[in-house]
């Protein structure tokens, strides 16, 4: 049966895709990552499901709503689509221990709620899935719901590399991620 799921990398986004910037809700704020965008296009091309998984606790802080968030990943998908490339879906916490009516929530990375709705919606094979992030969150969250996680260098990624455990591996950043996952894939399938 695992055969006709699908595979799908599953990718942080402030700090993973664009540049870490606090509370991230207006396009005209966006700064892709170098290589990100070139990134989501391998990910479509290899034919894995690429989906954002992203906290965005600025809602429950007040800081902005959830049309807010998604008016922005609308405009980040029409600009993918000039490029040839697209994210399948946005998944998002709106939620904060400590702000709102919902501290706690299966929903907010490290838990690993979104990536199991995710793997309920579109089919997802976890075994055969990834998850690229800048948190020990990202790959706490990762590996809860089975995938294998890679921590990129780039927004808190040098930082919580510093206090990481061993058990997972790290890449400059998420063009350099999607590189390793493409040589993983090749090995796999000889």
């Amino acid at each position: 049966m695992s055969q006709l799921m699908k595979a799908a990398i599953f990718l942080d986004r402030d700090g993973t895709l664009n540049v870490e910037k606090g509370h991230l809700y207006r396009y005209e704020d966006w700064e892709w990552i170098p290589g990100a965008v070139e990134a989501i296009s391998r990910i479509n091309r290899m034919d894995f499901v690429a989906i954002v998984i992203t906290n965005q606790a600025g809602v429950a802080r007040g800081y902005y709503d959830e049309a807010a968030i998604q008016t922005l990943h609308s405009k980040v998908n029409c600009l993918l689509a000039q490029h040839g490339a697209k994210i399948d879906a946005f998944y998002y916490c709106p939620h904060h221990p400590q702000y709102g009516a919902m501290g706690n929530c299966s929903c907010r990375k490290p838990e690993p709620g979104l990536l199991l709705q995710a793997q309920a919606d579109h089919g997802i094979d976890m075994k055969r899935s990834w998850f690229i992030g800048d948190k020990l969150s990202d790959i706490e969250a990762g590996f809860r719901a089975g995938t294998r996680p890679i921590l990129v260098r780039t927004g808190y990624g040098e930082m919580q590399n510093a206090l990481g455990a061993p058990g997972f591996h790290t890449e400059s950043d998420v063009l350099s991620a999607v590189h390793f996952i493409e040589r993983s894939e090749q090995q796999r399938l000889r």
